[in-house]
């Protein structure tokens, strides 16, 4: 049964800036002492009167505290409870001495004479008719928003969106609201179809609303991006429609029909099938294609060069012998526009590329190295001892949506360079392929390196493997396994798994240790990176790196991450931290970014370690830079300790351990353990069951994602 608690707001604790947690102090009427709340809420203001629903809990570490699931705001009715209220600076233009003066002036009716009689608030000295419509004004807001967030509680949704809703319609919101509530998901960062359609339902809009089924269209196509598609057939797209709204495809069929009509979405005709299209993808798809046909068909020309004998130069001066793939590599990159340099671990990637770089510079290229993460990059930096950058930095990334991020450097400002070279090539989604390639300039070479077998990109597209399919760009594949690199059972195993093939295991450097429970597994795991790895000298917060199939169960990426941050960086009294709406932060814990921030340039995958949380502020170093996170903005971040699999792509760690379990039977294929496997230098460490072991290596169901790209290249009629 739940509790009821009125009381005065003391203070204010924690808040998100996007209102989805905070913690305060209440002084509960008629009590001496005051208690901590919790809520999924916005904060409401200090001084305010407030009645919570919820229930007392007691936590582990902080005691016993109120967890409030609703909040109702009640307006102060005692003269010091005003003053508190209008000191809390919730009004613009009253500060504490103006908040005294008021209430002393005006008594208990100060805040009827603030809303209904403004004009008598000259009669309180130090207020002229500018300060007293800035009063007005912010006082008539905070009044909106209240009722913008009573609104929604009223109608059995959480008044957390109601900053949000407010900041972007102002005193239109409840219009918008009981009109257009899906307006919502495509106008309002964080409020996706789901919450929109949550506020419809219950605001009274029936499941077949036009708007609905429009909202859902777009939102289910939006998804095949988050599943990796491009595009999905017109049938596959309304069945996912109809299950997503639970209403019958017929009605969907019409709805989809109808915006292909109008031109609200894109399509494209293909061998009798109705593919259709995201806009953002359905353009970076065909500026991919004719990109690379421009530029391959444009490279500047080398006169008068006998490549083979370059080719023997380098070789004979560095004492390197390379293998005849190799050499059809360099010679390629001489003669082409375009390259495509793929090719498993131990195959020679590395001095290729050197090569490569080399010859060309010999030419006098200019020559610019990119990667798709700070990790990958600072490996090709190490690799080719040569400065490398981030494709985001190449571009100078600097703002704008997921969808459509906005880069300095494009077609009108293209990058300086004569040659880009592109290593871990696979990570690359469609739509960064697009942004970079808008910005190589005419006549500028591209060589794009990567492993073809790993993992396609988290986003939309396989832009490599395409490239390769298309058969429309050269392409050099290594497959000799050098000798140096074969001594390696990492190597070694890595190219049996990737044929199907069952590890060799048992020595040092690749070990597979038979634990039949998740949670047994789990705690091996801990014990392999508290004790074990740590006696061996390795350090666990950079040397070593837990990778994971799955985000949920014992064995995932989550519970992972908390029993690790538990026996690695435990509390420690004095030691600083924060709560965030799902994890505990602390001083010292590996976190990683969770998605692309243009404007503090850090990027989804990036790994840094928190060197300070002071004043409500996290100081996170990354490789590149330091970066501060405010409020709000510690959602971006996520413990790091352990990481999915596509998580890891394009770094190299000197130890990787992965749980291999049944419960992860959905994830577990050959593409996946071989990334992960790929992913080690020293020593890989399995721990799980030998089914699902075996299911990893035997699976190859790797699902082709839709996409036309390798089409395109080939020129075949769309239409």
């Amino acid at each position: 049964m739940e509790n009821k608690l009125e009381g005065v707001v003391e203070n204010i604790t924690f808040q998100a800036a996007d209102g989805s947690f905070t913690v305060f102090r209440l002084k509960p009427d008629g009590e001496g002492g005051n208690v901590a709340v919790t809520g999924n809420f916005p904060p409401p203001l200090v001084g305010e009167q407030v009645c919570l629903t919820g229930n007392w809990v007691e936590h582990a570490r902080y005691g016993r505290q109120f967890k409030a699931n609703a909040c109702r705001r009640l307006a102060p009715t005692s003269e010091k409870g005003i003053e508190r209220f209008l000191a809390s600076g919730a009004i613009k233009g009253i500060g504490s001495a103006m908040a005294a003066r008021l209430v002393k002036h005006f008594g208990a009716r100060t805040l009827e004479i603030i809303e209904l009689h403004t004009h008598r608030l000259t009669e309180v000295e130090g207020i002229g008719s500018k300060k007293v419509e800035q009063i007005r004004k912010s006082y008539a807001e905070q009044t909106e928003l209240k009722e913008v967030m009573l609104y929604l509680e009223m109608h059995g949704v959480t008044g957390a969106y109601a900053a949000r809703i407010f900041a972007c319609y102002g005193s239109d919101s409840i219009a918008v609201l009981e009109t257009d509530p899906y307006r919502l998901a495509e106008e309002i960062k964080g409020i996706g179809f789901r919450i929109a359609d949550q506020i419809a339902m219950a605001v009274g809009f029936d499941k077949g609303h036009p708007s609905r089924l429009a909202a859902g269209v777009q939102f289910a196509l939006l998804m095949t991006g988050q599943a990796g598609h491009c595009c999905v057939p017109v049938e596959t797209l309304v069945a996912e429609t109809a299950k997503l709204l639970h209403n019958d495809e017929t009605e969907i069929a019409k709805v989809v029909n109808e915006q292909i009509s109008l031109g609200k979405l894109y399509t494209e005709d293909f061998h009798g099938m109705t593919l259709v299209y995201p806009r953002y993808l359905y353009r970076a798809e065909r500026q991919v294609a004719e990109r690379l046909q421009r530029l391959k068909d444009q490279a500047k020309p080398i006169d008068n060069i006998d490549s083979q004998a370059l080719i023997a130069d380098w070789e004979t001066s560095t004492g390197v012998t390379l293998a005849e793939a190799q050499r059809d590599a360099l010679a390629a990159a001489l003669e082409h526009g375009v390259l495509v340099l793929t090719g498993g671990p131990g195959t020679g990637k590395t001095t290729t590329v050197k090569g490569i770089l080399a010859l060309l510079e010999q030419q006098g290229f200019k020559i610019v190295l990119g990667a798709p993460t700070g990790r990958a990059a600072k490996r090709l930096a190490e690799t080719s001892g040569r400065e490398a950058s981030t494709i985001h930095r190449l571009l100078e990334a600097g703002g704008g949506l997921e969808e459509e991020p906005m880069f300095a450097r494009d077609e009108d400002n293209p990058l300086d360079a004569d040659v880009v070279i592109v290593d871990e090539t696979s990570m690359m989604d469609m739509l960064l392929m697009s942004c970079f390639l808008q910005a190589v300039p005419d006549g500028c070479r591209v060589v794009l390196v990567g492993d073809v077998d790993q993992l396609p990109s988290v986003g939309p597209g396989s832009v490599l493997k395409d490239i390769i399919r298309s058969e429309a760009i050269p392409v050099v594949r290594l497959t000799e396994v050098f000798r140096q690199a074969g001594e390696s059972m990492i190597v070694l195993n890595a190219h049996r798994i990737n044929r199907g093939r069952l590890p060799e295991y048992g020595s040092l450097d690749f070990q597979f240790r038979e634990i039949e429970g998740g949670d047994e597994a789990a705690q091996a795991i801990v014990e392999l990176c508290k004790n074990e790895l740590t006696q061996e000298g390795f350090d666990c917060w950079r040397d070593v790196q837990v990778l994971s199939p799955m985000h949920r169960q014992p064995c995932g990426v989550e519970n992972l991450n908390r029993l690790l941050q538990a026996a690695l960086n435990p509390p420690v009294e004095g030691k600083d931290y924060l709560q965030s709406t799902n994890q505990i932060l602390r001083a010292g814990d590996k976190v990683m970014q969770t998605r692309n921030n243009y404007t503090k340039r850090v990027f989804n995958g990036d790994i840094g370690y928190i060197l300070a949380i002071s004043d409500g502020k996290v100081l996170v170093r990354y490789p590149e830079d330091d970066v501060v996170y405010e409020k709000g903005e510690y959602d971006e971040l996520t413990l790091a300790y352990a990481m999915s699999v596509h998580k890891s792509q394009g770094s190299e760690y000197p130890v990787v351990i992965m749980p291999l379990t049944p419960g992860h039977h959905i994830m577990l294929q050959r593409n996946l353990l071989y990334t992960a496997v790929t992913r080690a230098k020293e020593r890989v460490i399995l721990l799980g069951a030998q089914t699902a072991l075996n299911t990893a290596v035997i699976s190859d169901r790797t699902r082709r994602r839709y996409s036309l790209l390798a089409e395109r290249l080939r020129g075949e009629d769309l239409c």
